[in-house]
């Protein structure tokens, strides 16, 4: 007589319907990403349709340049939010990387633009890890570290600048012509931003130590305790994030050429707003730079259409709020699933 084997709920079977779980997840992942792509596309759509110079040469051009340094700035604010912080200063860190560079090239003009980049991010790594120094050092949440840097930075800025501001006749002809020159056809803003993507993109979702930087994110004790040396990568998570916004301060004084001490005032929330909405929870743990970039994008192009459909500014900043609302309600039900699974997990190996 034989009997038929027991059905299996020892670790196999919790395995399965662990990887069942992070599937479900990583589709609600994807399908929020592709619906910000879907919304994007209805927007474009419905701002050429009103008026068809929406799509024109000139107007796609002003509005990839203006997006390339909110997507700069919102890699780095991704790569801090992973790790379960903020970085509120990012608006100021670039106006000062921008003052910066604008002084450094007003008082030596035969400065390759290669090096005004460098400069641009060693200062803007500078103030990064004074950020980063304050987190991990002081035991001081982030939010409250770089809200108090974001009004250092910006005083610093002002007493730098003394009221004047630095006028693009009194900036080298050839950094301005970077700011909208490029490379067949492709100004070299986008490249950069581009490319600062591309590589955030595949350290994050390829090397281990950006692998670590979710699991900070998801639970900092139990990533201590895996040996993850959460501290260290959190000092290199700010620095990263001031090193990205000192680039994004000298591609703005090359686009823009006049500079001033309250240049990028406020501009660290818009960046805030693109990473939330781009899908990188702001809790921590999850999320992608590809998200991040194409909520900068989205953000950019809204304030772009919103004035050619005649709609008032003020339903911009309701709209955006609207959508940072939506992206951490959506976050809550990731994470709401995630514990689920975890408890199915536990379950299945008790029994």
């Amino acid at each position: 007589m034989t009997t038929a084997p027991p059905t299996s709920t020892g670790p196999a079977s919790s395995v399965e319907h662990d990887k069942a779980a992070e599937s479900r997840v990583g589709l609600i992942l994807r399908a929020r990403e592709l619906g910000i792509v879907l919304a994007l596309a209805a927007l474009v759509v419905v701002t050429a349709v009103v008026n068809p110079r929406f799509l024109s040469g000139q107007s796609i051009r002003d509005l990839v340049l203006a997006a390339a340094i909110i997507v700069v700035l919102a890699v780095g604010q991704a790569v801090v939010v992973i790790t379960r912080n903020i970085d509120l200063s990012v608006g100021s860190v670039l106006g000062l990387s921008a003052f910066a560079v604008g002084s450094l090239l007003q008082a030596a003009p035969g400065v390759p633009v290669v090096v005004a980049l460098l400069v641009g991010l060693a200062f803007g790594a500078v103030c990064g890890l004074v950020n980063g120094v304050l987190v991990r050092f002081g035991n001081v949440p982030a939010l409250v570290v770089t809200l108090g840097t974001l009004y250092v930075y910006r005083g610093i800025g002002f007493f730098w600048a003394g009221g004047q501001q630095i006028n693009a006749d009194k900036l080298p002809p050839g950094f301005l012509a970077f700011g909208t020159a490029g490379v067949l056809g492709l100004p070299w803003l986008i490249i950069i931003a581009l490319v600062v993507v591309l590589v955030a993109g595949l350290y994050l979702r390829t090397y281990r130590s950006g692998r670590e930087l979710y699991a900070m994110g998801s639970n900092p004790e139990a990533a201590r305790l895996a040996g993850i040396p959460v501290g260290r990568r959190t000092l290199a998570a700010f620095v990263v994030s001031g090193a990205l916004a000192g680039l994004a301060g000298v591609l703005f004084a090359a686009r823009f050429g006049t500079i001033d001490a309250s240049a990028g005032t406020g501009m660290e929330l818009n960046v805030v707003a693109a990473v939330v909405v781009g899908g990188v929870a702001v809790f921590g743990g999850s999320g992608t730079i590809w998200g991040a970039a194409i909520g900068a994008l989205l953000l950019t192009t809204i304030g772009s259409a919103l004035p050619v459909l005649g709609i008032d500014q003020f339903w911009q900043q309701a709209i955006v709020g609207a959508l940072i609302l939506l992206a951490i309600g959506t976050d809550r039900v990731v994470a709401a699933r995630i514990a689920a699974s975890l408890r199915r997990r536990e379950s299945h190996v008790v029994s």
